[in-house]
């Protein structure tokens, strides 16, 4: 039975046991995030005075802060926050990095040196700078931290493709495509891109941990998506303050970032693994 080489793949990721519990929590956090105006037990903004700071109760399951809305609801609707910017983000520094790295490569010389040159210096600062100073000046909505974190991405898509790239450049089937004519965006699109595509994917999977890292930092520090809005980020800054009275508020959400980023690394490991083994055992 010859089966889809996507499907393969996952087959190969599955059977690593980090990978399968990664691939888990990615995948309750999708179902909870898609599903949550229809599981979570009360609006997210509702208030419930008469249970303000309360613990694990039937009637607030993970507690409620300080304003007595439900910390289980804001944790769902948080979710969808995280999984929106880290898709958001990574696509968008694939959608210009990636057509970077490939243009680099093909033409080299003194356009490689210019755009190289630009990643550089996006490079020499840290990627939660970049997303700190863009989320200031921009203002803190959902569009600006995406795009925020999709900017700090954009040199590093551009510097593992042009890595790939270089490499195979200078192979036999390229050089026979430029033998028998093949004009040079065919070779890129046909040849060069699609071999590239392996690097890709194992770098947006562990993009996305960090993504959700960086919102939540954002959001921890007042410069990310703003309240009435919940986020993982905003949980902990709002509850920060009572983590002596109420420790669980902090606890719930800093324990679904550490999840769900631990997962993406985990996925992301596997599959550097299975789609390249040269690097298979290798500690980093």
């Amino acid at each position: 039975m010859i089966r889809h080489p996507g499907i393969e793949v996952l087959v190969k990721v599955l059977r690593i046991p980090q990978a399968g519990f990664g691939v888990g929590v990615i995948s309750i956090t999708v179902l909870a995030a898609l599903l949550a105006p229809w599981i979570v037990p009360v609006s997210p903004e509702e208030m419930d005075f008469d249970r303000l700071l309360s613990g694990v109760s039937m009637e607030h399951w993970l507690g409620s802060d300080q304003m007595g809305r439900d910390t289980l609801s804001r944790l769902i609707y948080g979710a969808r926050v995280a999984l929106i910017v880290s898709f958001g983000a990574i696509g968008l520094g694939v959608l210009i990095g990636v057509p970077l790295g490939l243009v680099s490569v093909y033409f080299r010389g003194f356009i490689d040196d210019v755009i190289m040159r630009i990643m550089d210096a996006l490079v020499v600062f840290p990627s939660l700078l970049i997303a700190v100073g863009l989320a200031a000046a921009l203002g803190g909505s959902l569009t600006t931290v995406i795009l925020a974190i999709g900017i700090a991405n954009v040199p590093w898509m551009a510097r593992v493709v042009r890595s790939q790239g270089l490499s195979i450049r200078e192979l036999d089937f390229v050089a026979a495509a430029e033998a028998g004519g093949m004009g040079q965006f065919r070779i890129i699109f046909k040849h060069i891109l699609p071999n590239s595509l392996a690097p890709v994917i194992v770098q947006c999977t562990l993009s996305m941990g960090y993504a959700v890292l960086t919102e939540a930092a954002l959001g921890f520090i007042g410069v990310g998506i703003q309240p009435p809005v919940p986020t993982w980020g905003n949980m902990l800054q709002q509850a920060f303050p009572m983590l002596e009275q109420q420790a669980l508020l902090s606890v719930v959400p800093g324990l679904a970032i550490f999840l769900l980023v631990l997962s993406f690394n985990f996925v992301g490991d596997a599959l550097r693994d299975v789609l390249d083994p040269r690097l298979r055992g290798v500690i980093h």
